[in-house]
């Protein structure tokens, strides 16, 4: 099958799985953004995506992001998933409109002075590593709410909620407890009516489990191989 064909049938799907989970759960499709995680693919298949609708694009390395911006159509909105570190922020800085994978007080006040550097308010999530899995980013859930306010002083910073990389497991329906407590997570802190905060987003679910995040409350979920098929090299851990 062509990389079209199967990009269109892939979409169709997930769409399909989208509009059910957001009926069994009493949501509008439209509270639910589909990011097409199009990490290691080439342009060629992010523009078969685009064809058939995507404009949100999520990428691990903000190179990729740096080198597929101007490749693609301005209206395409690209999301910062993945590892960001210090000197690879000012590739992502004008490009992305929003960065998921704020794992750190550090990391948020670094890209809090690129932002100010650039005149512009970043959209940020803060990663929470809910599963205390060892080999996963993100701080603890409990420290949540402490780096929220740190980050709600950062003018440069808009904070928009709260984002997860859940297990992988054979049974999606293991994971729902921890996206049910990033809700839960989220709705707390959103009580706290903290300045410079609006707790809106949740980030969660990939493509073997976003159906279930979604019943639990995902704004944003970000769908790799559900769309694109098998990664092209590596064990990743955002789609």
């Amino acid at each position: 099958m062509e990389n079209k064909d199967m990009i269109k049938q892939n979409l169709e799907r997930v769409r399909e799985r989208i509009t059910a989970a957001c009926a069994r759960s009493g949501r509008s499709v439209e509270d639910v953004t589909l990011i097409a995680v199009s990490k290691t693919k080439p342009v060629s298949m992010l523009e078969e995506a685009y064809a058939c609708g995507v404009r949100d694009f999520g990428e691990n390395k903000p190179q990729e992001i740096r080198d597929k911006y101007p490749c693609m159509p301005q209206d395409v909105r690209w999301h910062m998933i993945g590892n960001l570190q210090r000197n690879k922020i000012k590739y992502v800085i004008e490009r992305a409109c929003m960065i998921h994978s704020i794992d750190s007080p550090e990391l948020a006040l670094q890209v809090n002075e690129m932002a100010e550097k650039h005149n512009l308010v970043m959209p940020v999530l803060l990663e929470v590593n809910m599963a205390g899995e060892l080999t996963k980013s993100g701080v603890d859930p409990q420290d949540a709410e402490a780096v929220i306010r740190e980050m709600a002083k950062m003018k440069n910073l808009a904070v928009r909620g709260l984002m997860t990389i859940a297990p992988y497991v054979d049974d999606p329906e293991e994971n729902r407890v921890h996206f049910r407590n990033l809700r839960h997570l989220c709705i707390d802190i959103a009580s706290k009516n903290i300045d410079n905060v609006n707790m809106c987003d949740l980030s969660m679910g990939m493509t073997g489990d976003y159906e279930v995040a979604i019943e639990e409350g995902a704004t944003l979920i970000r769908v790799g191989t559900g769309i694109f098929g098998e990664r092209n090299y590596g064990s990743e851990t955002n789609a």
